[in-house]
């Protein structure tokens, strides 16, 4: 194949098409050929076309303020991003199960105590996939955020006042959550948690080799306390989870019926499941001590499995594997996408209830609709118009097509349901419509979250960035705004309307975050604002300061080679934006302090000598002069 250079994007070309247009081609051709009847009459638009159409539709003006906050996973970054839409300006990234040398997470004592027993182990690394916003009664209320890690088992809250992880739990019993949802109403009491691969249970060597003992389990915690409530124990392997707007399910896509440990075994069956939770039936199980616990978790688990035949867990057949689990913004439906079917599944919630009630026997009475849509079907979204919007794998495409015309198809109507197809680049996997997992869902953006960008931006190595395209959904077709480039890997995001987010501008001296180093300074005799001061209780060491732009508290302060020192600063500025950083140099030392915070970090006085520290965050005219020296004795 030819040199390509960045200044020639499409220099490779098949057939005289650049390599661009090819693919693009190539999608339509596939779209149209191997699901001829799945167009139905509307409009696949090509890329280029709604581009000119949709120019400066994003655009926000300097000063200008976007209406949404976006928040993004970061993936294997294990981190959670803030961008600004429409603009898609970035705005901050929040560490959540990784280490972040510019803030100090997982270095500072307060970060340290966050992670718990994470940091006990040696983590480091996380992969989060699904961030959601809190409710009350079915619209986000800005309280937190909660995202999961599938690395590591773990499920975090965020502080939206300030952006800030402040609490992690290790789920036990389960081996990589995936799926994570919450409840909507009458506010969010649980947080729904999917643990994907099958272990044994308990997971403590015994049945290594014996498969047909592996089991997953589907969790609710607690998202006040963050304490892991109870555990459902099912068969298959759970996906994607939703819950409706009546705050009675919880229900989750569930692959690998077979219950297989290799890729085959995992793809014979034709259909695998919806699993529905009865969450008031669950609780009054648990309350009448029908559970048992497993190893050493004092969890209550209940038996889910089918063969258990309980009452408070219900299993609907979809095909196959599914993935993505939506509720619709009305609260009627729940909408599972095929994955490896070229369909979704409607399940109407009413007839869940008729199913639970014992007014129908048959799981799959529940479905309502089955509509075709195309190939490799992952996640829906809503306009709250009675618009859905998939997206299409395999076929690099978002799908715009009607719920209640696809359920009068399904009758047996002639309707094409179908309204649209728009090209993506390439192979989207999360979609994401502005405020669509809400009741105030207002269709006004989409989000395509495109795993490949291919040769859409600069090369910058084999590592290729991926692409988050905006698209405009407030008129009669999509309209693509925006391409931009997104660090590998964003999972799935949400679009928060800026009027559900109430940030503080500044902390407060009793935030909860550093209660724990503000009482370990009152026990020293110690007052924050006012003392700069060294005490010394044998080999450990304590430094506290002051910081006030451009200067410490403290300029020198003498140690012993191999001293346990902490040090805890406060920020005594009060105008926003006149952070300060701690870095001691050489020694792998480094922390943010905001304004009005306080933050602390311990590490060990390295080898005798000079040590400078310096403000490590740009702060006044002098920042280059605002430091000091740890005088290192042998």
């Amino acid at each position: 194949m030819g040199k390509r250079d960045n200044d020639k994007p499409d220099s490779e070309t098949a057939g005289g098409l650049s390599r661009r247009g090819f693919i693009g081609a190539s999608a339509a051709i596939g779209a149209v050929g191997s699901a001829a009847g799945l167009l139905g009459g509307g409009l696949l638009a090509a890329s280029s076309d709604v581009r000119a159409a949709g120019q400066g539709k994003a655009d926000v003006a300097p000063g200008e303020l976007d209406e949404y906050y976006g928040f993004w996973s970061g993936g294997q970054s294990g981190e959670v991003r803030i961008l600004g839409v429409p603009s898609m300006r970035q705005l901050a990234a929040i560490p959540v199960f990784n280490r972040d040398s510019g803030t100090g997470w997982g270095q500072t004592n307060e970060s340290i105590a966050i992670l718990g027993e994470s940091h006990k182990r040696g983590w480091q690394n996380g992969d989060t996939h699904h961030v959601h916003m809190s409710y009350t009664n079915g619209s986000y209320d800005g309280r937190w955020l909660f995202v999961n890690d599938k690395a590591n088992s773990r499920v975090a809250r965020i502080r939206c006042d300030i952006m800030r992880t402040d609490k992690i739990t290790i789920v036990p019993n389960v081996t990589s959550i995936h799926g994570l949802r919450l409840q909507k109403v009458p506010k969010t009491g649980y947080v729904f948690a999917n643990g994907e691969m099958i272990v044994p249970q308990p997971n403590d060597g015994r049945d290594l080799e014996n498969p047909a003992n592996y089991w997953t389990l589907f969790s609710a915690l607690d998202a006040e306390t963050m304490e892991v409530a109870w555990q459902v124990w099912v068969d298959g392997n759970l996906d994607n989870v939703d819950t409706d707007y009546a705050g009675t399910y919880a229900f989750s896509t569930c692959y690998n019926s077979e219950r297989g440990v290799h890729l085959g075994d995992m793809m014979r069956a034709e259909r695998d499941w919806v699993v529905f939770f009865h969450v008031p039936r669950i609780e009054a199980a648990i309350k009448a001590g029908k559970f048992k616990t497993i190893g050493d978790s004092k969890v209550p688990v209940l038996d889910g499995r089918q063969a258990a035949g309980s009452d408070f867990v219900r299993y609907v057949p979809v095909p196959k594997n599914p993935h993505g689990i939506n509720t619709t913004p009305d609260g009627k439906y729940a909408i599972a996408n095929g994955k490896l079917s070229p369909t979704c599944t409607i399940i109407s919630l009413e007839k869940i209830d008729h199913l639970f009630a014992g007014k129908i026997n048959e799981p799959r009475d529940t479905v309502v609709a089955e509509p075709e849509l195309g190939l490799g079907p992952l996640h829906t979204t809503y306009d709250g118009r009675g618009f859905a919007y998939t997206s299409l794998f395999i076929d690099s495409q978002v799908v715009k097509w009607s719920v209640e015309e696809a359920i009068r198809a399904y009758g047996g109507e002639k309707v094409n349901y179908i309204h649209q197809k728009l090209d993506v680049h390439y192979q989207i996997g999360h979609l994401k419509a502005s405020m669509a997992e809400s009741r105030d869902c207002d269709g006004k953006w989409l989000m395509a979250l495109s795993k490949f960008s291919k040769d859409r931006f600069l090369r910058v190595g084999p590592l290729h960035p991926e692409n988050d395209q905006l698209i405009d959904i407030s008129g009669d077709k999509m309209v693509l705004v925006h391409d931009g480039p997104a660090i590998p890997e964003p999972h799935d995001c949400i679009m928060v309307h800026r009027s559900k987010v109430r940030p503080k501008a500044i902390y407060t001296r009793d935030d909860p975050m550093f209660a724990a180093t503000v009482a370990m300074a009152k026990a020293d005799g110690v007052d924050l604002e006012k003392d700069s001061k060294v005490i010394r209780k044998g080999n450990k060491v304590r430094v506290y300061m002051t910081s006030l732009a451009p200067s410490f508290g403290i300029t020198e302060f003498k140690v012993k080679s191999g001293d346990e020192v902490t040090v805890v600063i406060t920020n005594l500025d009060t105008v926003e934006d006149v952070s300060h950083g701690f870095v001691m140099t050489n020694h792998g030392v480094g922390m943010e302090i905001s304004p009005q915070q306080t933050a602390s970090v311990t590490f060990t006085a390295g080898h005798p000598g000079v040590h400078w520290y310096y403000c490590s965050w740009f702060c006044h005219a002098l920042h280059m002069e605002m430091s000091g020296r740890m005088l290192v004795e042998a």
